[in-house]
């Protein structure tokens, strides 16, 4: 035992004359010389400053926002890197940085984007912001009672230093998850990220705090209410996929393919509502192609890098109104889908949870299912040969 002592004792005085030495040490320059003409070569003076002026749809297309709303962010260095997907390095050499300085940039500048943008963009809905969702959700997608559309993907990460098997996924790659729901109109209203990528294959839906807190009746959810023009009585539900549980509260297609026309329009009905999720992350991996290939960061920094992304993607959504069609963050036309196709570094995961139905949630999706097939819940084209045809999700 005493020379285990003496041993740590003098790898911690190392250790210490190392820090010394280190604080001792001056660096060469306050500036790299190559850099010290950034402000007559960089890129930013070159490039971004007379592009606004010059060519508003090439702006947008170079930060993913018009010069009006980027004179509200100034930050230039972090969103070319979320917005190009870029690395850190090409970046720096653009603007004539170095690259631990624009790495520094990127981590503090993304925090305080989150910090400056969640609780006016991301808050927490209350009762009545549920209840204009449910409204919305039945205006748009013709599914009553709906609070949202829920999915879970993988964020595709470098393997961390000394992590084990803790980020490693089933998908044979390191990720950390990225679980949200949103509303009717592609806009996050809650969002947990950072859960470990092996927890995908039953477990993560309770752990994470939207999972928990719905389990746990902690979401200031509406009350039951009756579906429109009838008196049965329902309650509010999210919508997810076959990954998902069936609660009072989660709906989820019925399984199988031997269904009947009832349970085949009911499917049809709930996918038509529940891609907007779908939709939701291909506009944010197109807009943010640092979601397009695998994260180059540790898992700190990814989950502050997505959280970034998915606050602006907010804003921008919410201030979308007074923009032409070229330069709106969604455009009308869906054009971000040819964008994210096959290149897409949100991949789906594996089965949510293992827990079976209630009665409660086999009788409010029965309810749903009968409502669909009378005159007040119906639409005209539910019953086409396609859609009867359509296999289950």
């Amino acid at each position: 035992m005493a020379t285990l002592a003496r041993l740590l004792l003098e790898e911690e005085e190392l250790c210490c004359i190392y820090l010394l030495l280190r604080l001792k040490r001056k660096r060469r320059w306050s500036t790299r010389p190559l850099n010290r003409r950034r402000r007559d070569e960089g890129e930013y003076n070159v490039l971004v400053r007379p592009m606004r002026g010059m060519d508003e749809e090439v702006h947008f297309k170079y930060f993913r926002t018009s010069s009006s709303r980027f004179d509200d962010l100034l930050l230039a260095v972090t969103l070319r890197v979320l917005a190009s997907g870029s690395n850190q390095q090409s970046v720096a050499q653009s603007y004539m940085m170095g690259p631990t300085t624009v790495s520094l940039i990127v981590t503090e500048v993304c925090e305080a984007i989150w910090v400056a943008l969640c609780s006016e963009f991301l808050a927490s809905p209350n009762t009545e912001k549920w209840t204009e969702i449910a409204k919305e959700f039945w205006r748009v997608w013709n599914f009553p009672n709906c609070l949202g559309s829920i999915d879970g993907k993988h964020v595709i990460i470098k393997a961390p230093p000394r992590a084990g098997s803790d980020y490693f996924s089933y998908k044979g790659m390191h990720s950390i998850v990225l679980m949200a729901v949103c509303d009717a109109a592609y806009k996050f209203t809650m969002v947990d990220i950072g859960a470990y990528g092996r927890e995908s294959d039953g477990g993560v839906f309770q752990e994470c705090s939207f999972g928990r807190n719905l389990l746990h009746g902690k979401l200031h959810l509406p009350t039951p209410a009756n579906l429109p023009g009838s008196t049965v009585n329902v309650p509010h539900v999210f919508l997810g996929d076959a990954a998902f549980p069936l609660r009072q509260n989660l709906m989820r297609p019925f399984p199988g393919r031997s269904l009947d026309d009832a349970q085949r329009i009911y499917n049809y009905r709930h996918s038509r509502a529940r891609r907007v999720v779908e939709n939701s992350f291909g506009i944010l991996a197109a807009r943010w192609r640092i979601l397009g290939r695998p994260m180059e960061f540790y898992p700190q920094k990814t989950v502050k890098v997505v959280k970034a992304c998915v606050a602006l993607h907010n804003y921008l959504s919410c201030t979308d109104a007074g923009n032409t069609p070229a330069t709106r963050y969604i455009p009308p036309s869906g054009e971000w889908r040819g964008v994210v196709a096959g290149d897409n570094n949100l991949l789906d995961i594996g089965r949510l949870s293992k827990a079976r139905a209630t009665r409660a949630a086999v009788a409010a999706r029965n309810d749903f299912k009968s409502f669909f097939l009378t005159p007040e819940g119906c639409v005209p084209w539910q019953e086409n040969e396609q859609t009867l045809r359509c296999p289950s999700p």
